[in-house]
């Protein structure tokens, strides 16, 4: 007969035979489970080896590609403004290095830039807008007249644009040469604008901008680029205005010019002008200009075309 205590001693072995198998195999579970994630782990290293060196092998493809941009750029622009005259104008958030290459494309057409001048980041600021507007005002040459538009961008295109620009009628200059030095002394003093060097009338205007960085003001600073390019478009013998790649966005001076149809259908823009082919297209679209027409061109969806002639 088994007694109680055969019964426990019995059943106590089951169970420590039970715990070992379970030990055992969990163990060998476990072996298996860290080989398997090892080889895994193996395999991604290689892989993210093998998309390191392709990325490598991307960007020097690229890099290539964009040197041989920039060194033919200048070829495709050849001839294209000779004998013209360009004002360079750049808004605050311009780097140098986008403000001097683009300044040599034009150079490369044969035009000749006549002026340049700067924008500070103040006269597209709400809060100055109405010192703005009474300083326009105050520098406004005698015999001529202000847009009837209230927005600062208008109005300081209303300026400064028969201040650099020439008579698109009878291409003479509109302004006598101390008028457009008073004026440019008092934006200066204002901190509002600032001309680099001697400034001479041109038929034509290039603003440039930069990538249209977005956040807090956003949409106030691109409404006044987008409207001062119109509005010099308007005051001499045509405008283009070019920003970097970013610029074409809802909040961006490009993509406000060009969700503006009355806008778009004089003013000619370009959203990557902070490219070689960018640069190429803007001196080309100046070239459209002077038949008076326009165009947008570069990489974002709202462009017609890379450049002009490409037009989808």
């Amino acid at each position: 007969m088994i007694s109680l205590r055969h019964h426990v001693i019995s059943l106590i072995a089951v169970l420590l035979a039970l715990a070992v198998g379970i030990v055992l195999g969990s163990t060998s579970l476990s072996e298996r489970l860290l080989s398997h994630v090892g080889q895994e782990r193996d395999s991604l290293g290689r892989q993210v080896e093998e998309l390191e060196a392709d990325r490598a092998a991307l960007r020097g493809e690229l890099d290539g590609a964009h040197r041989f941009s920039a060194a033919t750029a200048p070829l495709a622009v050849q001839g294209r403004l000779a004998d013209r005259g360009v004002v360079l104008f750049s808004s605050w958030d311009v780097p140098e290095q986008d403000r001097a290459a683009m300044r040599g494309m034009v150079e490369a057409s044969g035009a000749q830039v006549t002026g340049e001048v700067r924008l500070s980041e103040t006269v597209a600021d709400p809060d100055r807008s109405d010192q703005v507007r009474r300083l326009v005002t105050r520098l406004l040459p005698a015999g001529v007249q202000l847009p009837t538009a209230t927005d600062v961008g208008t109005l300081t295109g209303g300026l400064l644009g028969p201040l650099t620009l020439v008579d698109q009628r009878t291409g003479a200059p509109q302004v006598s040469p101390e008028e457009r030095a008073a004026a440019m002394s008092g934006l200066t003093e204002g901190g509002f604008a600032t001309a680099v060097g001697d400034v001479r009338s041109a038929p034509l205007a290039l603003v440039l901008t930069g990538q249209g960085r977005g956040g807090a003001g956003a949409a106030d600073r691109a409404a006044f680029l987008a409207r001062f390019a119109f509005q010099l478009d308007r005051s001499g013998g045509g405008a283009v205005l070019a920003g970097g790649r970013g610029s074409a966005a809802g909040d961006g001076p490009v993509g406000f010019a060009r969700a503006d149809t009355a806008v778009s259908s004089a003013l000619s823009t370009v959203d990557n002008a902070d490219t070689p082919q960018g640069e190429v297209a803007a001196v080309l679209a100046l070239r459209e200009q002077l038949d008076r027409r326009a165009g947008h061109y570069g990489t974002a969806s709202s462009a017609e075309g890379m450049v002009p002639g490409t037009r989808d």
